[in-house]
């Protein structure tokens, strides 16, 4: 992670180091709110997703409306790459078909299906 990545973070309202002088001071709570923000990037949440499950802490330190509102927003994600799987899923079966097809119609023309 870059320092102007963090920079970004800090502008986003997602990190709020100290200063000193123009010197940041990076807390514990600040560096596991950017392992989360990590985390919450790889598994495709939006910066706004992230900063919203983020806060909820600060509402209830108990962490559980957090998680719960985790366990939500994951199931959601999950349900979407879950349709997206099932159209990748058709768009190649369509593509198998049209290959199997032209193949089919090369060699009945007497032309090897394998050569570019």
């Amino acid at each position: 992670m870059t320092a102007r990545t963090i920079r970004f973070y800090e502008d986003e309202g997602l990190i709020k180091p100290r200063r000193q002088g123009t010197q940041r001071l990076y807390s514990v709570g600040d560096r596991a709110r950017l392992g989360w923000i990590l985390r919450g990037k790889r598994l495709g949440f939006s910066l706004a997703e992230i900063k919203q499950l983020l806060d909820l802490y600060q509402v209830d330190r108990t962490g559980l409306q957090q998680m719960r509102e985790l366990l939500r927003r994951s199931r959601l994600h999950i349900e979407e790459l879950e349709r997206r799987r099932a159209d990748l899923d058709a768009q190649i079966g369509e593509f198998k078909d049209v290959e199997a097809q032209v193949s089919a119609e090369l060699v009945r023309r007497g032309a090897d299906p394998a050569s570019d």
